[in-house]
């Protein structure tokens, strides 16, 4: 999965793609009706005062971040990856080959459960101390085959062993020149590792010419590290037929048994004509450790070939930093007003912006409306002049309430309303004030029963001063407000 020149090695993740535009699209619908059911509650005009919200342009900005952010994030779980650069990964080992005898005397079951199932499970495990290096496979009996040329492969190594048997050659017999000579050639060139050859076998020879094999594979720097199965003493071969699984007695065409046995001379000597090692298993267990750590560790180990690498450089880091500074913008365009504590602290807030100042106003203002003096003239019977002057009273009033004392004022602002029944503007501006009185109190109690009653008070008052004034704006305001 590839486009403009970016590879994604984890393609199966696209999955998370579609996830979280899902998760986004339930993020944006849940937004929209949040707003929508605040519209439905609250109209627009008093939005901005009561409820502490960021603007909207935020709100959508934040909410793009935050796709964005996690769009990003899931991109780079798909692991990106932009360009490519040459590696070079020299290989450094040894290069070994393996002869292993295939032939009819290996078959023999002094070592359980015969020679050549014993010595294959031997490779098998001596296979994992050699990983770095090269390895062969080479099957003798009386012709040598090579099964596995030199790899680092040990996987395709290890098919060619199991495979391996007397079927792997044409001929039968034994002759060790055969597999000292083909490994000889499958080593190829000489080059800076040291080369060994690891020869598992009983030792039988029908040649005699064994030796002037292993020198030449003297001249051409290779060891040979010998490796014995069987009885030094001799002992019948044994086969068990696949099918019935009963054991059977190998004879020659004379009808003698046929007996093995392990020719530990003669591998001593191939072993020490190239300065390499001999090592009689026998038929007891190998202790492949000692024989490594002895024999194959201390081999030179050197350049075996210069092979490199095309890798592609990760690109994942920008995506987890676009996720990073889209997450932290979002976060920081969260901010919008900072609320003030209680409900009445929020109404009063409200209220400030609409509040004008009736007690400078009520010294000039006069009653101009014909519906305020129609009010006047169906006043109660005339009352006998009050002691105190209506506006002095309304502006000490006035005075209380902006030194913090709601009910002193509102004392006063009745006194006032009560003794003005022919001042319509003082009427008016000691009416809305009471409001005013009735909100600070709400404001004042802790108890919220006792400032929802001064609430339900100042909407009585602020409707009774848009009933005294219908045309001004200031009361309606608040009542909706205090509502």
């Amino acid at each position: 999965m590839s486009g403009l020149g970016i590879h994604w090695a984890r393609p199966e993740l696209v999955f998370v793609l579609a996830v979280w535009a899902a998760v986004a699209l339930v993020v944006i619908a849940l937004d929209r009706r949040g707003s929508g059911a605040l519209d439905r509650l609250v109209s627009s005009a008093l939005q901005s005062a009561l409820v502490v919200r960021p603007a909207r342009w935020r709100r959508i900005t934040r909410l793009a971040l935050l796709v964005v952010s996690g769009f990003a994030m899931a991109m780079a779980l798909l692991q990106p990856q932009m360009g490519e650069r040459f590696v070079a990964t020299p290989r450094v080992g040894a290069e070994i080959m393996i002869a292993l005898d295939v032939s009819r005397s290996m078959l023999a079951d002094d070592a359980a459960p015969s020679r050549l199932e014993r010595a294959k499970a031997e490779v098998r495990d001596l296979l994992a101390y050699l990983r770095d290096d090269h390895v062969g496979l080479i099957a003798f009996a009386g012709r040598a085959s090579v099964l596995s040329p030199m790899t680092p492969d040990k996987s395709f190594l290890r098919l060619a062993l199991d495979g391996a048997g007397p079927h792997s050659v044409p001929r039968g017999g034994t002759k060790l020149s055969e597999a000292i000579d083909r490994a000889v050639s499958g080593f190829g060139d000489p080059g800076p590792a040291q080369r060994a050859l690891i020869l598992i076998t009983d030792g039988e020879d029908h040649d005699s010419f064994a030796l002037d094999a292993a020198r030449r594979a003297a001249e051409a720097g290779i060891k040979i590290i010998a490796i014995g199965f069987g009885d030094e003493g001799g002992s019948p071969i044994f086969v068990r037929d696949p099918e019935s699984g009963a054991r059977v007695q190998i004879r020659d065409a004379d009808g003698r048994p046929v007996h093995s046995r392990l020719n530990g001379d003669l591998l001593r000597e191939l072993a020490l004509a190239t300065d390499g090692a001999y090592v009689p298993a026998g038929t007891g267990v190998l202790d492949l450790a000692s024989i490594y750590d002895a024999h194959i560790a201390g081999l030179t180990r050197g350049e075996i070939d210069d092979r490199g690498r095309t890798i592609r450089d990760e690109a994942y880091q920008l995506f987890v930093a676009i996720a990073f500074v889209a997450l932290v913008s979002g976060v920081l365009l969260v901010g919008g007003r900072s609320p003030r504590s209680g409900a009445a602290a929020a109404v009063l807030a409200a209220l400030a912006v609409a509040t004008t100042s009736p007690p400078e106003a009520v010294a000039q203002e006069e009653a101009t409306s014909p519906a305020l003096e129609a009010e006047a003239a169906e006043a109660s019977a005339p009352v006998e002049p009050p002691a105190v002057d209506p506006r002095e009273r309304f502006n000490r009033a006035n005075a209380a309430l902006e030194a913090g004392d709601p009910i002193a004022a509102a004392a006063g602002l009745r006194d006032a309303r009560r003794d003005a029944p022919d001042d319509p503007a003082l009427r008016y501006a000691a009416t809305y004030n009471l409001g005013m009185a009735a909100v600070a109190r709400a404001d004042a109690e802790e108890a919220p029963e006792a400032s929802l009653a001064a609430l339900h008070e100042a909407a009585d008052w602020f409707r009774e001063a848009v009933a005294l004034r219908p045309d001004e704006e200031d009361p309606r305001h608040n009542l909706e407000v205090v509502l």
